[in-house]
């Protein structure tokens, strides 16, 4: 799998270990409760989920992360299956969590289908990503910046799923919904300067911007970086609901 690193990398940020604690929280589940992870990629919360004693399945449509989830945590189970096909039982479930996957879902009234299903009533669904339109990055040329951000969105099919969270749930029968805002403040320029390329290099192949624009646009950044000026702002949204 050739992103396991870079998933690892993020996976043990501060950011991501909070983000992974809320989405916890948020579930609501004791000792003993099943729960699975839709997207569970190379099985960071399959292994903090086991920890906190629950009967933890881990599913994504990627078999090399499944086979890395496997190998990092014995104590759970994993499937490789798409998200819109789950090989469980109906209500068969008292939690489902699925975090930074709709963005990269086409339709994703198949895979709500599926969380409704396979959760037993009462149980609690959590869904978590970020919404591309909401990022923030400090520039002095903030329009420029705006329009490389439009070119990161374009990386995704569907890079502001985020806000329509709550009205999926709701319209697929959950109830009670929740909404959390999860902010995570970035200043260390290392940390995203590999986002900060992909962005402004697919700004250049959408034709939004020139290649001198992107350049002068990432060598500000640098620079910011080197006088301790740098800051990006990445909002999570985390939207619970119960069946």
């Amino acid at each position: 799998m050739a992103e396991t690193t870079f998933l690892d990398r993020i996976e043990q940020t501060e950011g991501a270990a909070e983000l992974r604690a809320a989405s916890y929280r948020l579930l609501r589940l004791a000792p003993g409760d099943t729960v699975v992870d839709v997207g569970c990629g190379a099985g960071h919360a399959a292994a903090e989920l086991v920890e906190q004693q629950l009967k933890t399945i881990g599913v994504d449509a990627d078999p090399a992360a499944v086979a890395v989830a496997e190998a990092r945590t014995p104590g759970a189970v994993f499937h490789t299956a798409p998200s819109d096909r789950l090989p469980l039982e109906d209500a068969s479930v008292d939690g489902y969590r699925a975090v930074r996957l709709f963005h990269l879902l086409e339709d994703p009234l198949p895979t709500l289908a599926e969380a409704y299903r396979v959760l037993r009533p009462g149980g609690r669904a959590v869904l978590a990503g970020q919404d591309y339109g909401f990022l923030l990055i400090d520039s002095s040329d903030q329009d420029l910046t705006d329009v490389i951000l439009l070119g990161l969105e374009s990386r995704s099919v569907a890079p502001r799923a985020a806000r329509s969270f709550r009205d999926w749930l709701l319209d697929t029968g959950f109830h009670d919904p929740e909404v959390v805002v999860h902010n995570r403040v970035v200043t260390g320029h290392d940390v995203m300067v590999k986002q900060l390329e992909l962005a402004a290099d697919a700004a250049v192949d959408k034709a939004l911007i020139t290649r001198d624009d992107a350049d002068g646009w990432l060598a500000e950044q640098t620079d910011r970086a080197r006088r301790d000026r740098f800051l990006a702002v990445l909002p999570t949204l985390l939207v619970a609901a119960t069946r």
